[in-house]
Parts: structure tokens; sequence; C-alpha cells
């Protein structure tokens, strides 16, 4: 191939490497109203009275606005396909809060300083409630935090506010506890993890205007341009024709960004006073009120008979959506689905698993989605599980792994067609040596040496629901406009997807220009989520370069004045096979602009489905202290099994960022919450996301396979690589010292006191 699976420089590196790259806040007037919202101290209670008259008397104070002026109707910030799973649970304020940073006012002024003073002169009076803090009591529990009779969930997600449950379901295939009873060895173990940011540079901002036509005008850092739209339609109670969203750069989402998280509040202010507005999150808010990885514990059952194979696994998982349900009966899923798979020989499994209600900052959408908490359990339960049978965890995964053309029951029934999981892990034992390191080695000054290894699964797209448009036009002189609805935050989809239709259309990368995302003017995309846009929206630009390569052909024959199907597209020129003549696309793309009836525009859409998953294999080698516990990551070896790789350099910073991130869950970020619901993690000196100098040395390899049914055989790789650091560093950790964390993340104290 000639630009697929080459190193092709962003589309758009220029303006990145000389600060030109134009983001949400550099398009805002100066003349823009600031808007701030003014937050709940409490965890959980009722707004008896709101006294606005010094706030309002505030100079350059243009509005107010509290929950008597926001229509009464509920819905949801997740951003997801419609009837979207998560419940209809929010107002945009409401008089009843359901965490300590919930939004009780929104302040609109021509000033941030004049906005500060107003929001400090509001007097509030509460009924402070009592509030469920404690995820594992939440279910059944007597306070309910969604007693409204309005609250709605237009799936059947097993969701009932009158129980606190967001959602609850159980899958099986055989009988678990029978297959376990019969195992020679079997582990039966609950793992937790912890609430997670998403800590991207760029925080939560939004800038709203109403146009001449009278229509509300939405430019935000989002990866859901079209679900955003469909949110403030439904939030507003206005016509989605009247809205248009526009997605500038993006400074990262990570997923944090599948919600709208800042999008309501100045699209409120500008739709009642007219005047432009625009929210910039403080860092603050964007870890206090935002969107976070979900809290679960995860309970593991898995055992093996006494060759070593893996016959059963049973989880359970409880997940803690917080406050309200965004995302909250999806990730779950998750936990189980992306996890259970990963051993391809189980007679049986067994899913069962509730997403409660509780009193802190709503959970969200983070890169592995559910995949990462799950993976984290099962993985450590089968290092657990090679433990007791005394026999390398390494070794049992080779021999208990999915493979290639296997069935997977607990993967919705998927097939493996594209499958080089088995390589990933070899690959990845030469890179660490695993063979003359395991389990550990002490080297002689206090400290000890281990390894640890996980494999991991993710998807490529929502299966059946996810879809993906794109169009592409011939201009004059031939060159290519190719609009896309899929979000770049980073990733780099504009330019991958570039790649693919320069491949089809055998033309040069700079011969296409790529439109970022107007829901006025770009082709339907989902958006930027489920590691979707490589797959989804790639097979989308394969079917359109397709259909405009037909039309192309049949219009220079047109101009050749011979039949269509004795002609041949070579990328450059149309030529008739008969005579050799020929014209080029050029000349097409000009003679078209006079005297012609064909538009030389193709728009097709793609949804699978099946969401093949890419696979990967990752070791970690960590040195600990055995007087401090402190313990320090050396080396992590990644493998990934992404199908055909696009473009290997874009891949390779996407798994090391990955990385990084699973790192940073496993050895330093925790939300830590006081006795009555506050949130103390509230700032970086709080809340510890890790530097270059604490990711150790990271190095990713590829191994490729084919997929069948994406384009080039490419798979995804947003999510996956984010999914095998936990597990690997608790399992090397477990090596090194004997001391076995099953509680992220993994500090010195727990180690410390594991070892006495």
């Amino acid at each position: 191939m000639r630009v697929v699976n080459q190193s092709v420089r962003k589309v758009d590196h220029k303006a990145l490497v000389t600060g030109k790259a134009v983001y949400t806040d550099d398009l805002a007037p100066k003349e823009c109203l600031i808007v701030k919202v003014l937050r709940s101290p409490h965890a959980h209670a009722l707004i008896k009275e709101i006294d606005l008259e010094k706030a309002g008397k505030v100079p350059g104070i243009e509005c107010i606005l509290t929950y008597e002026d926001c229509p009464d109707k509920r819905f949801t910030m997740a951003g997801q396909t419609y009837p979207e799973p998560s419940p209809y649970d929010r107002l945009i304020l409401d008089r009843r809060v359901r965490f300590a940073g919930d939004a009780v006012a929104i302040v609109a002024g021509c000033t941030k300083d004049a906005v500060d003073k107003a929001l400090r002169l509001i007097k509030v009076k509460y009924e402070v409630l009592e509030p469920v803090l404690d995820f594992r009591t939440a279910k059944d529990n007597g306070i309910l935090v969604h007693p409204e009779d309005n609250w709605k969930s237009l799936c059947p997600v097993g969701a009932d506010n009158k129980r606190n449950l967001c959602a609850s379901d159980v899958c099986a295939d055989g009988d678990v506890d029978s297959v376990l009873d019969g195992c020679e060895y079997v582990v039966d173990q609950t793992y937790h993890t912890q609430a997670n940011q998403q800590s991207m540079m760029e925080t939560f901002r939004t800038y709203t205007y109403i146009d001449a036509y009278g229509r509300l005008n939405v430019v935000s850092s989002t990866q859901i341009p079209f679900h955003v739209r469909r949110i403030l339609a439904n939030a507003l109670d206005i016509p989605k024709s009247r809205i248009r969203v526009i997605k500038p750069r993006i400074g990262g989402g990570f997923g944090a960004k599948q919600t709208v998280v800042s999008e309501v509040y100045p699209a409120l202010v500008t739709w009642v006073t007219g005047k432009p507005s625009k929210m910039i999150f403080t860092r603050e808010e964007s870890l206090t009120a935002s969107s976070p990885r979900h809290e679960m514990e995860v309970r593991v059952r898995i055992g093996a008979d006494k060759d070593g194979f893996i016959k059963a696994i049973d989880v359970y998982t409880l997940s803690n959506t917080g406050a309200y349900g965004e995302h909250g009966p999806t990730t779950v899923g998750l936990s189980g689905h992306k996890s259970i798979p990963l051993y391809g020989k189980a007679e049986a499994f067994r899913f069962a698993y509730d997403v409660v209600y509780t009193n802190v900052m709503s959970a969200g959408a983070y890169r592995g989605y559910g995949a990462t908490q799950g993976i984290f359990a099962v993985e450590s339960a089968v290092d657990e599980l090679a433990a007791k049978m005394g026999e390398d965890p390494a070794a049992l995964r080779e021999k208990n792994m999915v493979r290639e053309g296997q069935v997977m029951p607990a993967y919705y029934g998927e097939k493996a067609e594209s499958c080089a999981l088995d390589r990933c892990l070899e690959r990845a034992k030469e890179m660490i040596g695993w063979d003359g390191k395991y389990p550990r080695r002490d080297m002689g000054n206090g400290k000890v040496r281990g390894v640890g290894a996980a494999l991991a699964m993710q998807g490529s797209g929502i299966s059946g629901v996810d879809t993906a448009s794109v169009g592409i036009k011939v201009n004059d002189d031939g060159f290519y406009s190719l609009m896309i609805g899929a979000t770049d935050m980073g990733t780099g989809c504009d330019t991958i997807l570039a790649q693919m239709a320069a491949e089809c259309l055998d033309c040069s990368m700079e011969e296409i220009i790529v439109h970022g995302v107007d829901t006025d003017a770009s082709p339907y995309d989902t958006g930027s989520y489920a590691s979707s846009t490589t797959y989804v929206t790639g097979m989308a630009v394969v079917r359109t370069c397709e259909t405009l390569r037909d039309l192309i052909r049949e219009k220079g024959a047109q101009y050749l004045g011979c039949d269509a199907d004795d002609t041949e597209f070579d990328g450059e020129n149309v030529i008739d096979l008969k005579t050799g003549e020929m014209i080029s696309r050029a000349d097409i793309g000009n003679r078209v602009m006079c005297s012609n009836q064909n538009a030389l525009y193709a728009s097709e859409a793609f949804s699978s489905p099946v969401s093949p998953p890419p696979f990967m294999a990752g070791i970690a080698e960590v040195e600990v202290d055995k007087e401090t516990g402190q313990v320090e990551l050396l080396d992590y070896v990644a493998v990934v099994d992404c199908g055909t790789v696009v473009n290997p350099a874009l891949a390779r910073v996407q798994t090391e960022g990955g990385l990084a991130q699973g790192i940073g869950m496993a050895l330093y970020e925790e939300v830590v919450y006081g006795s009555q619901g506050k949130n103390y993690s509230n700032s970086f000196m709080q809340y510890k996301i890790p530097t270059r100098l604490d990711v150790g040395n990271i190095r990713v390899e590829f191994e490729s396979s084919y997929e069948p049914t994406g384009p080039f055989g490419a798979k995804s790789i947003g999510e996956i690589v984010i999914n095998t650091p936990s597990p690997a560093i608790a399992n090397a950790v477990y090596n090194a010292v004997g001391v076995r964390i099953r509680e992220l993340p993994i500090t010195a104290e727990k180690i410390y006191w594991g070892m006495h």
C-alpha cells in the first residue's frame, strides 16, 4: 500500500507545532457573556429559597437563572445513539441537588470579576438531606437519589429509580456453579477500582450565539457534535432544527467529552438573552463536577481443572454511577463482556451486574469504558489461579487464551475472525526477558524486582448501533474535499481517514482536504467514542471512494464519448481501454463546473453487525523497596493486535499515551471524598497523575492480523491500550514481594502493610 500502513504526518501538524491550532476559546468574541455555575456545598439537599437580590445588582450581570427558569423536562447528558440506554434523570437546574458540586444557579455577566462577585452574593437556604455515599449500600436503600416521578428509562436496562438502580442484568452460558464445583482449583476474590479523571489538557468549554436566522449556534470542545444537538434540543425543549453544533480543534477528551458537561449552561443563557456566551470550566470544576470513570467492585470466581484448563468464569460487577446515570448501563457491560472472552476454553460463564445511584459526582465515559475495570479484576484473578496451581501465569494464559477462529459466547457470540493474541504474548515475553526474570530477582540492596503480565481486548465500534457517514466531492482542478462527522480529538482521525481516502482514490494526501465537523454541513456520525472511527468511519470512507470512482469513470467516459464499461480510472486519468485516449481528473473537475447535470459527489454510510476486538498483551517490571513498600515501574512492554496498522507512528503514540493513563490508574490516581461527600481531589496537587518521569520505560510493538470486515484489514486501537497496566503492575508487585493488591491505586502503604 502506498499511503495506508505508512507513518504519514498528521494533516494539522504544522498548525500544532506553530501554535496556530484554533480551539473553542479562540473563537469566542471578547464581548461574550461569561457564564459560571453556583454549585452545591451539600451532597444531598433540597433548595428551600434562593435570594438573588444583591447578586442581581452587581454591575455587569446580565442574568441569573435558577430551576424556576428552566424547562421541567428530564434528559440525559450521555452522548449516545437514540434511544439512549442512559436514563433521562437530569434537569438543567433542579430543586434537588444530588452531589457536592451539583448546579444550583447559572450566572452570566460581562466580566469574570462581576460573575465571581455575584456568585458570592447569592444566598441559598437548603434543607440538607442524608446522602447515600457508599455504593455497596445504595441498592434498595431507604434514601432515594432520584425519587421524582418524571424520571424515565427509554431502554429495558433493568433500571428502577425507586431502588437506586440505574441498570441491572445477568447473562450466562452453561451451568457455572456446577462446573466450578467440579474444578480442581478455584479462586473467589473481589477487586475494587476507583473513579479516575480523564485529566485532558483542555478543560470543558463551550461558546454559543444566535445567528442571523435566529438559530442557536454551539461551538464546543466535544466528541459528539450530533448527539450534542439532540441533547440540547431535549434540555431546552426546542426543535433540533434550531440548533447548529460546530466542533473546532479539541485539546483532548479521552471519553470525558462524550458527555454534555458544559454545553447546556451557556446555551440556556444565549437562548434566554439572545447574546453570545461562553463557559470555561476551571480545573477544579473539571475535577469535581464532570464525568470520571465509574468506580467498580468486581467479584470474580474462576476455576480450572487439574491440567490447568480454565473451565468457568463467574463475574459480578457493582458499578457506582454517582448522582446521574450517564453511561451507567453501558460501561458496566464491558467489565464482563470484554474480560471473560479472553479465555476461550471456558465451558461456562455468568456475568451479572448492578449499577447504582449515589450522592457523589456522576460518572461517565473514560477510555476503556468499563473494560479497564473488569480486566483488572479478571487478569488479577487469573494470576491468583496460577499461583494456586504453582504454574507460570504466562503459560496458563498461553494454554487458555482465545485464538483466531474461536466463537466467543461471552462476547455476544461473535467469532474471532482476526486474533494475534498468542503472538502478542510471545513477543512481549521476548521483549521483557520473561523467562530470565519471572517471578522475581532480589537485587541485594533491600529491593526486589518482579514481572507481571496481563491480556486485554476491546471492540471496534458498537455493533448494530454505531453509524458513520462520509461525503467526498471532486472540486475544480480535481482535488477532493473529504467531509466527515467523526471528531478528531487529537487522535489523528482526520489523518487516517484521509490516508484511507488517498489509498482508495490513488492520489496523494495533499490532494484531499479534510473538513471539521459542523452539524449543518457534515454527514452524520455518531461521534468519536467506542473505538469506532478507524473501523466504522473508515469503512464508510472505503465505500464512498468506491462509489465516487464509478462516478468519475462515468463522467470521464461521457467526455471521451465511450462506454463507461470500457474505461479505467487510475487515480489521475480516466482511460478509454479500446483507444488509449484519456482525460485527466483535473480536466474532469474543471469541465463539470459548466453545463453539467451530475455532481461528482458521493456519500455512503456504514454500520457493522459485529465489533471485531483488538487484542493486547502487556508486561510490567517493577522494583519494590522492602523497607518502605515503595514501588517503581522500571519497564513496560506492550504488543498490540489492531489488525492492519493504518498509521504506525500515530498508533504508537496512541498506545504510549494510553499506557501512561493506565499506569496512573494503577499507581497514583484516586478520587477522595470526605464523610459528608465533599470531593477533596480538586486539583492536580491532590489528584496525582503521572509525569513522564513516573511511567518508566515504555516500549510498544505491533502484531498485525487481518480483519476481513475492516478497512484494509484494520481494527480499533484507541481504548484497548489503557487496559493492561493495572493488572500487569499488580501481578508484578505480587511476584516481587508476595503482596496481592486488589484495590487500586497500588501504594507504598498498601504494599508495606501487606508485607507486615
